[in-house]
Parts: C-alpha cells; structure tokens; sequence
C-alpha cells in the first residue's frame, strides 16, 4: 500500500528517500545493541523494506537511483585520496602495491581455478569472476573506521589497499574480458578490446588530477567552509557524471582528485566539510544495497554462489597474508589484514553488469545473480570482519566499561593510600586536605 502510494503521489521520491534514512537510522540503533557497525544496521534495513518482505519502496525507485551509487562512490573515493601523501607513498608505497597485487590476483586465482576444476565452468566465464573477485568496497570499511575512530599504521595500510585494489581489480577485469572474449569469437587477441578500456580509465584519471588542481586554484585563498564545500562538491559531481558517461568508475578518477588535492594544497578543510556533508548520502548508498538483494535469487545461486561467497574471503586473506611476509610487514598487518578486506560493492556490481553482456545468457545471469547476491551478504559480515581486525590489530580504543573499572580500582587504591584499614584513630580527626586537581582527575581523562 505504501509503495503504491509513493508511486501514485507527487512527492514519492521524497518521501521514499525519508523512508530510507529513517529505517537505516533505527536498524543501525537496533544493530549497535549487538556491537555491530553502522553499516550492517543500513543494509538490513535496506533487506526489511525491500521488495521481498515489507515492501514499502516501489520497484520503479529502486531502479532509478544508480545514480546515488555512483555520488557515494565518488565522495568515498576523493576521501580516500588524502591517505596518499607523496611522504606516506615513499615510505610504504612499495609495500602496499605488493600486497594488493597478492591479495587481489589470490582471490582472481583461487577462485578460476574452483570455477574450472570444481564445477567445471567454462573458462570466459571464470575468468571474468575471478576479476570481479578482486575487487574490495571500501564505503562499508571506512565506515567503520570512522565510527569506532580507528587511528595508526594498520588502519593506513588499509586505507591504501582498499584505495588500490579497485585499480587493481579494473585492469584485471579489462584482462579477463579481452581474454574471454577472444576465446568465444575463436579469432584470438583484438587490441581495440584491451586498449580501450585502458585508454578510458587513463582519461578519467587524467581528468581526476585536473579536477584536484583546479579545486586547489579555486581555494588556495579561501577559508570560508561553506565556500570550500560548494566547490568540492561541484567538481566532484563534475567528475563523477564525466567518468559515468564515458562507462568507467568514478572510484580512480576521484581518489587522484583527492590525492592532488592534499598533496598541492597540504589542507584537510575540504576532507572535514565532506565527511560532515556526506552521512546521509552514505546511509541512502547502504540502504539501496539492502534493496536491491534479490532474495530469491540466493536460492538460484545454489552452491556456486555459496562456494564463491567463501573461497574469496580465503583467497583474500591468504594473499594479504603472503603479501605481509614477502614485505615483512608487522605481524598485525599480516594476520588480520585480510578481515578488513572482505566487503565486495560498487565496482564490483558494474563490472558484473558489463561482464554479463559478454557471457551466453545463462552465464551471464549467473554471474549477476552471484555477485548482487553476495555483495550484500559480503556488506552485512564485512564491517564486523573489519572491526574485528581494527580490534585485534590494536587500532580500536578499549570500550569505556574497562576504563570505568579501571577509574574505580584507583579510586580504591588512592582511599586505601590515604586511609589503612589498620589505622584506627582513637580521637575525631579533622577532615583530610582536599586532593589536588591532578589527584581528583580520573583516569583516561585528559
């Protein structure tokens, strides 16, 4: 009833929107009582009002808004660019290629080799999964990396690979396409089928550093927040419709915008005001996800769905491991890497789309239907998987329970310090001098 009110009414694309924001706001409520991220919160919600159990967004909406996909995805991206500072990249840019080169092409590997000899699949088709498979989300990780405000070296080297691995997965796609498609048409290797994705993907990324500096010309003089939002966002839009009409991923060209950016002007301003102008954006992102799982489809997948949905996680932590040890990375980063790197979104999703086109119809719908499907079942586990790595690593703060206990054995102690047990004063004392400010400051508090 209400999905047909929304589409019958003027005002239903706002009202579905509202929808939306509200129910993410009070799963993620629910969820936190559970101690899981935000994000598994919006994607359940996405689930519970989708088409399959309430349905109170209509099918009609739900295909109309690629478009805040491809908006999410490019904000996330110009964030992700001011990791890459030209010190930070001398300093580990070597290391961090090495591992996403492992643990993206060990997850394409592991999971070919399954397709071909496990279930006998034809070898276009798993070639092209196996590409997909590489690629990572990186919005449900820095999500929760900004809700539990994980800091230090671990949570860089995250922040790089996710910013990678979607380069990564995006030359290997345009790889296994060439390859498949050369394999079914039986005429060998065209060049037009390998050049043109590359020389696509170059013009985006040219477009990106441009679209960096003329950000940075536009606000070397200004200090006004608003001012510098409106620009930011201006250019980012600008670049995100430029990429969209040329068929490839705003991801790249707005993560070099970013890194431009940081590395000319040396100002996180702009990278304040959109972390604070992008949270509901990212909910609507999160939510959609939640829709648009075609729950019957999970049943369709069978079990090469399920096989993939585990063999991927194995392959991607296995790389990020090997990768670890070839670089002697810190034993954090080569044991629990890997946790951080198991959300599959966004590009994913587009290069399925574009990969289906290219397979026999019954292939292609299979791919489809096993990269939605478990691209939000990859979205629900991934954050708490990411947040157990930020924990294990030590990159999470202790919770304040333990603090709170921690305060009160100093209190005892302190009580203990001033007053014994044993002393038992024989006459009325006068009351003790006051602790000193420092004395009464509790612990953990600055």
């Amino acid at each position: 009833m209400i999905a047909h009110f929304l589409e019958t009414t003027g005002g239903g694309v706002i009202f579905g929107l509202a929808i939306m924001l509200l129910a993410g706001f009070v799963m993620s409520r629910i969820t936190n009582l559970f101690h899981l991220p935000n994000v598994t919160g919006y994607i359940l919600a996405g689930v519970l009002i989708g088409p399959y159990l309430l349905h109170l967004i209509p099918d009609s909406m739900i295909q109309g808004m690629d478009f805040v996909t491809d908006v999410a995805l490019s904000f996330i991206a110009f964030g992700v660019g001011k990791y890459f500072r030209l010190e930070t990249l001398k300093r580990d840019g070597k290391k961090v290629i090495i591992i996403t080169i492992f643990e993206a092409l060990m997850a394409a590997l592991v999971i070919c080799l399954v397709m071909i000899y496990l279930f006998h699949l034809p070898v276009p088709f798993a070639l092209i999964l196996g590409a997909i498979g590489c690629a990572t989300a990186p919005a449900s990780t820095i999500m929760t990396i900004r809700q539990y405000k994980a800091k230090g070296p671990f949570i860089d080297t995250i922040l790089q690979v996710v910013a990678l691995d979607d380069a990564v997965a995006l030359i290997a796609f345009s790889a296994a396409t060439a390859a498949a498609q050369a394999i079914q048409s039986g005429r060998g290797f065209q060049a037009a089928t390998i050049l043109l994705p590359i020389a696509y993907n170059l013009a985006a990324l040219a477009m990106g550093a441009l679209a960096g500096f003329i950000m940075h010309l536009m606000l070397r003089h200004q200090n006004n927040k608003e001012t510098a939002l409106i620009v930011a966002v201006f250019l980012i839009l600008l670049l995100s419709g430029a990429c969209s009409s040329l068929s490839v991923s705003p991801l790249l060209a707005c993560m070099v915008a970013g890194t431009v950016y940081i590395n000319i002007s040396h100002s996180k301003l702009v990278f304040k005001q959109i972390n604070r102008f992008t949270p509901p954006i990212q909910v609507l992102f999160f939510v959609l996800s939640g829709l648009r799982l075609n729950v019957l489809s999970l049943k369709t997948a069978g079990v090469v769905g399920v096989v993939y949905f585990f063999i991927r996680i194995l392959g991607k932590y296995a790389g990020a491991s090997l990768g670890g040890l070839v670089t002697k990375s810190s034993p954090a980063i080569t044991k629990y890497l890997g946790l951080a790197l198991v959300p599959q979104a966004g590009v994913s999703i587009g290069l399925a789309v574009l990969g289906q086109r290219m397979l026999p119809p019954e292939y292609g719908t299979m791919l489809s239907t096993i990269i939605l499907s478990s691209g939000v079942l990859y979205e629900m586990v991934g954050p708490a998987c990411a947040k157990a790595s930020m924990f294990l690593s030590g990159s999470i703060k202790r919770d304040a329970v333990p603090q709170r206990k921690q305060r009160k054995l100093a209190a005892q102690a302190a009580a203990a310090a001033v007053s014994p047990p044993d002393a038992q004063p024989a006459s009325p004392q006068p009351p003790a001098a006051a602790p000193s400010d420092s004395d009464q400051q509790p612990v953990g508090k600055p």
